[in-house]
C-alpha cells in the first residue's frame, strides 16, 4: 500500500518522534484557545492532537495530506468537545455572564475589541465558530476546511458569511466599532 507522507519542511518534528513540529504545536494551541479552551487545558489539548496523529499511524492509516491543517481541524473539534462537556458540567450562560461583568480598561481599544470578538465567538453556534477560527485564526483556505470537515465548500462559505455578519452586528450593537 502506498502511504502519503506528511508535508514537513526541513527540521520539522523532533528526534523523539514527535508528530507535531513547533509551528504546528503553536497553531494547535491557538486554535484551542480561540475555540474557548482555558489556558490550563491547552497542554492536554495539544497532547490529544498528538495522540490522535500517533494512533492514526499505529493503525496504518494514510498520513494526512497536510498535517498542519489536519491538526488544526482536530484541535477545533477538541475545542467543540470541550464546550459540550463544559455545558454538561455547568451552565455556560452563567460562565459567560460572569466574564462580561469584569471591567476592562477603557483606554485599550484593542483589548476591548479583542474581548468583544471573543464574546461574539462564544455566542456563535459551534459550526460557525469552528469555520471562523479555522479560516481567520488558523489561516486555512476554504477548500482545506471543507475537505477536513467533510462538507461542501459552499457550506463553509455560507457558515463564514453568516458568522461574520453576526459578529459584525454584535460589534456594532455593543458600540465597539
Amino acid at each position: 500500500m502506498l502511504r502519503r507522507t506528511a508535508r514537513r519542511g526541513p527540521g520539522e518534528g523532533t528526534a523523539h518522534g514527535d508528530p507535531l513540529d513547533a509551528a504546528q504545536e503553536r497553531r494547535v494551541r491557538a486554535v484551542l484557545a480561540l475555540g474557548g479552551v482555558p489556558q490550563a487545558d491547552l497542554p492536554d489539548g495539544v497532547q490529544q492532537v498528538r495522540l490522535r496523529l500517533l494512533e492514526r499511524a499505529a493503525k496504518g492509516d494514510e498520513a494526512p495530506r497536510d498535517v498542519s491543517a489536519w491538526a488544526a481541524v482536530v484541535a477545533s473539534n477538541l475545542a467543540m468537545d470541550w464546550h459540550r462537556a463544559k455545558r454538561r458540567q455547568e451552565r455556560l450562560g452563567e460562565r459567560l455572564a460572569s466574564l462580561r461583568q469584569h471591567e476592562h480598561p477603557s483606554g485599550e481599544d484593542t483589548s476591548v475589541l479583542s474581548l468583544a470578538v471573543a464574546q461574539g465567538l462564544d455566542d456563535l453556534p459551534d459550526a460557525q465558530r469552528q469555520v471562523v477560527v479555522l479560516r481567520f485564526y488558523a489561516d486555512l483556505p476554504v477548500r482545506s476546511i471543507a475537505e477536513e470537515l467533510g462538507v461542501p465548500e459552499g457550506t463553509v462559505k455560507s457558515r463564514l458569511h453568516t458568522a461574520v455578519r453576526a459578529l459584525r452586528a454584535r460589534l456594532h450593537e455593543d458600540e465597539v466599532v
